[in-house]
């Protein structure tokens, strides 16, 4: 019995020995924390003069039958399309972005103060021509011209740049180096310097709003005139929006 009791610390010294030199390890150093980081947004913008004109010409007539009122439409509609030319616009640049026939309805009331049930009185027929202009120049003798021969509805422009990469890229720059300078400036403020770029993003870019349609009423007293329409072009702006996120470095 005394030999087994004598075994038992033995062998528990022993194992204690062999573990010792583990035990005696120093624990591995906690991974370093990440860098700190700042996330910035930059819009930049880039502006030129257009190129291009789209506006859209609307032919509206209203008669007794819907034949009658597509035959005073298509009439119309084939003197504006003819004298494009004239102007400089080719084949390519013309596209019908509309074409419309509507009943035209009365209501009255009965003696009673019920309504009666409608009466068709006729049909309004719209036929909406889009027109590219690539010479700005001509574009008001071409609006005052489009209303002598009919167009009594419409009258949008839309001025763009026919190709607007170039413009969108100068955008892009514009925003990296605002975003970059307000980075640098936060980074400064905290005592800390600018460090690698981590992640960019190209979030948005921007666009010129369409403006509202020319009232008929409007385009019917410009067929009064024989003053060319008068236009002016301005400049278009093109906007980037970019999101950056940089290590800071003590």
């Amino acid at each position: 019995m005394s030999a087994v009791r004598l075994f038992a610390p033995l062998a528990l010294g022993a194992a204690l020995a062999f573990a010792s030199p583990v035990l005696a390890q120093d624990a591995p150093p906690p991974p370093a924390p990440p860098p700190a980081r700042v996330s910035v947004s930059g819009e930049g913008l880039a502006r030129s003069a257009p190129d291009l004109a789209v506006t859209q010409l609307t032919v509206m007539r209203s008669a007794a039958t819907a034949a009658d009122a597509l035959g005073q439409v298509n009439t119309a509609m084939d003197a504006v399309r003819g004298a494009m030319p004239s102007f400089g616009v080719e084949a390519r640049d013309l596209q019908t972005s509309g074409f419309q026939i509507s009943p035209q309805y009365r209501y009255d009331n009965r003696s009673d103060g019920t309504q009666a049930p409608p009466v068709l009185t006729g049909y309004e027929v719209r036929n909406t021509l889009s027109v590219k202009v690539r010479d700005l120049t001509k574009l008001g003798e071409l609006l005052d011209r489009a209303v002598q021969l009919g167009v009594n509805e419409g009258g949008s422009i839309s001025f763009q740049i026919e190709d607007d990469a170039a413009l969108r890229d100068a955008a892009r720059r514009d925003a990296v180096a605002r975003a970059r300078s307000s980075a640098t400036v936060l980074a400064e403020a905290a005592g800390l310097k600018l460090g690698r770029v981590v992640t960019i993003e190209d979030t948005a870019g921007g666009f010129v709003p369409l403006p509202p349609p020319m009232p008929m009423g409007e385009m019917r007293m410009m067929a009064n005139s024989s003053a060319k329409v008068p236009v002016e072009a301005g400049e278009n702006t093109i906007s980037a929006q970019v999101r950056i996120v940089y290590e800071l470095q003590p």
